[in-house]
């Protein structure tokens, strides 16, 4: 291995592990608490040593924010696996919305917390396209069999389901419900199918 391409590697290592540990900052001490001297101490660095990498710890959000869309879209791989259009949109939603009952701490990064965006500001938001892509994709097979003309307010609808539910399940308001803990997710389950049903032709 040449100077250059170990270099490369040392980066990529050192980013790792900045974004390792604001990742895990984030989301045990909260976003507003964590600061670059309090990563750079978790991984035994110096400040400077992470301003190297990342601007502000914004843009480190957004690396983070990426890595757990990473997550996601691994997730709507390994869960959506039927032939069927209309039973992958099935299995992807259902996929969403466990994702988001199995990592709330992580969903409230990537979907909740109101933080500033403004990595996002010239390019949109890419760190997410893929698990996006995923989603208008698969919509995109099925769309005939739908009561939609266009695949990406489709997608923002089926979104916007999942996003709710998993939205009021971390925040706590389906206790409003009065529903013992074990039913919660069958009842989100139910909603999930139920909806489905709903938006078919």
């Amino acid at each position: 291995m040449g100077i250059t391409d170990r270099k490369e590697r040392e980066k990529q290592e050192m980013r790792k592990l900045i974004i390792n540990a604001a990742m895990e900052m984030f989301i045990t001490e909260g976003f507003d608490k964590t600061s670059i001297r309090n990563i750079a101490d978790k991984i035994e660095y110096s400040p400077a040593t992470i301003y190297l990498y990342y601007k502000d710890k914004d843009e480190l959000l957004y690396e983070v924010q990426g890595q757990a869309f990473l997550e996601l879209y691994n997730a709507f791989l390994k869960d959506v696996t039927a032939t069927d259009p209309l039973e992958r949109l099935d299995q992807l939603l259902h996929s969403y919305v466990n994702f988001g009952f199995e990592h709330p701490d992580l969903y409230d990064l990537m979907f909740i917390l109101r933080s500033p965006m403004k990595a996002t500001e010239e390019n949109g938001w890419p760190n997410c396209d893929e698990a996006y892509h995923y989603l208008t994709g698969t919509l995109e097979t099925c769309i005939d069999q739908l009561r939609y003309e266009n695949a990406h307010i489709a997608a923002l609808s089926i979104w916007a389901l999942g996003h709710g539910l998993v939205s009021l399940f971390i925040r706590e308001r389906i206790k409003v419900m009065h529903l013992p803990d074990d039913q919660v997710r069958n009842v989100v389950k139910a909603t999930v199918d139920d909806h489905l049903r709903l938006i078919k032709k």
